[in-house]
């Protein structure tokens, strides 16, 4: 049976004392992720922890090669699929052995059909819970909130990602920085692609412009991971005082338009930045009966959640209706609308709605925001 995000996150509770969690994450392939995670644990080992290799993908690069030859590594599990051979991370031999430290590379990957876990993000819930500490790596177009803005920025779809609500489980982030000019340069020296690659690479998804976005959006997350546990932290001190800290509130409201998915990442960016509670409230006005509006109107749910918000569906004989209705009763403080919705006569409607409920909302702060990438 799947397990929801909120089950995941229970068994693998630091209150459980569990092991802990340290991510390297990067803006971009090549910038050292792995090559720094493997120094570390060397690093490690040496000051004599027990650390083994769950997972490392080397991808071809000297440099990891190198590193990896210096710790011991748990024999990969061999899978039969649809008569091809996969070898996936063993996360039952890694259980039994038992170290100290797991080093688990890539954690967006999917696993292979056959797999014990679907994600390689579940695989390392697990040994945390058991009480091993894991050191893992990620890009940031990877995270769930993320990638519709990569989309728009470079025009690739991302297809494997980790929902936010993974990284409530992290104990340490480490950024690996590296400026653009320096990432291409590796990449023309082939020490991230072979060279057949190399000018291809640059053209498409290492353009400069892009890899300047995508630093921007992994610094920014960092820097709103260090916020979260500084704001933790003196919410913790103001309790001992005796003090009520108050937290944002902030409802995003949707439809069944795919564009919906843009508006949910943007309120996951801001709830994120004000260390907010998200929820994402679809009104149900019955006119998303037909099989295509009600699969739309699931996948754009199903990213909610995996953004980590909390999920209403509330009914009324006008949205803003049923939302001034939903924002009172969840003290909601803040309330975004998408501002291209619906086209035509059905946009026309969607604008009265929203102009409604400006007319009639409580005491909140509204924001109408675009549903196409920026």
């Amino acid at each position: 049976m799947t397990k929801t995000p909120d089950q995941w996150l229970e068994e693998a509770a630091p209150a459980k004392k569990g092991g802990l969690f340290k991510l390297f994450l990067g803006y971009a392939p090549g910038v050292g992720k792995t090559y720094t995670m493997l120094t570390e644990a060397i690093r490690r080992h040496n000051r004599g922890e027990d650390v083994v290799i769950g997972v490392i993908e080397t991808h071809g690069r000297k440099g990891v090669a190198e590193l990896v030859v210096q710790l011991e590594t748990v024999p990969r599990k061999t899978i039969e699929y649809k008569g091809a051979t996969f070898e996936e991370m063993d996360v039952d031999a890694i259980l039994a052995r038992k170290p100290g430290v797991a080093l688990i590379d890539e954690l967006a990957h999917t696993n292979i059909e056959g797999s014990k876990n679907r994600k390689r993000y579940e695989d390392v819930f697990e040994l945390l819970d058991a009480g091993i500490c894991v050191l893992s790596t990620m890009n940031i177009q990877h995270l769930e909130s993320v990638t519709p803005t990569v989309q728009g920025v470079t025009g690739i779809q991302v297809r494997e990602t980790v929902p936010d609500w993974v990284l409530q489980r992290v104990n340490e982030v480490v950024m690996i920085d590296l400026t653009p000019e320096a990432l291409q340069n590796r990449m023309r020296r082939g020490d991230v692609y072979p060279q057949e690659r190399v000018g291809r690479a640059l053209e498409n998804f290492f353009r400069e412009t892009n890899l300047i976005a995508l630093r921007e959006l992994a610094l920014r997350q960092v820097a709103q991971a260090v916020d979260q546990s500084l704001e933790q932290r003196r919410e913790v001190l103001e309790k001992d005082r005796g003090q009520v800290a108050i937290r944002e509130r902030i409802a995003v409201c949707v439809s069944s338009n795919p564009a919906a998915q843009y508006l949910i990442a943007r309120g996951a960016r801001m709830a994120q930045a004000m260390n907010a509670e998200l929820f994402v409230v679809y009104t149900d006005l019955g006119q998303d009966t037909n099989e295509e509006n009600q699969r739309t109107l699931n996948a754009n749910l199903r990213f909610a959640e995996n953004v980590g918000a909390s999920i209403s569906r509330v009914a009324g004989k006008s949205v803003a209706e049923a939302v001034a209705k939903f924002v009172n009763e969840k003290h909601i403080t803040q309330v975004v609308f998408g501002r291209s919705a619906t086209r035509g006569w059905k946009r026309y409607f969607y604008l009265s709605a929203i102009h409604q409920f400006l007319r009639d909302a409580p005491a909140v702060d509204v924001h109408i925001v675009t549903q196409e990438p920026s």
